[in-house]
């Protein structure tokens, strides 16, 4: 990761966390709710959701959004009918 993206890292809400809770091995809805609750009140969260987007990262809850998430945001429903249309 660059040095430039740390800054927003040391800020982040979730610093104090345990990371089991943003890296589950058993995700759970009890868990990725308290996880989201935790993101909704960090001073970093675009930052962070942005660079999770950027990344292409695939695993965890970063800037409030999950993989799967991260994945909707990134391949809207139909992207893959738009390009074979095209």
């Amino acid at each position: 990761m660059p040095l430039e993206e740390i800054g927003w890292l040391r800020r982040g809400a979730c610093r104090s966390s345990d990371p089991d809770l943003f890296f589950p091995l058993a995700p759970s809805p009890l868990q990725e709710a308290r996880a989201k609750a935790i993101c909704a009140g960090c001073q970093v969260m675009e930052e962070c959701r942005s660079y999770a987007l950027r990344a292409g990262e695939s695993e965890g809850i970063w800037g409030g959004l999950t993989a799967v998430e991260r994945r909707r945001t990134r391949f809207p429903a139909g992207w893959r009918n738009s390009a074979a249309a095209s």
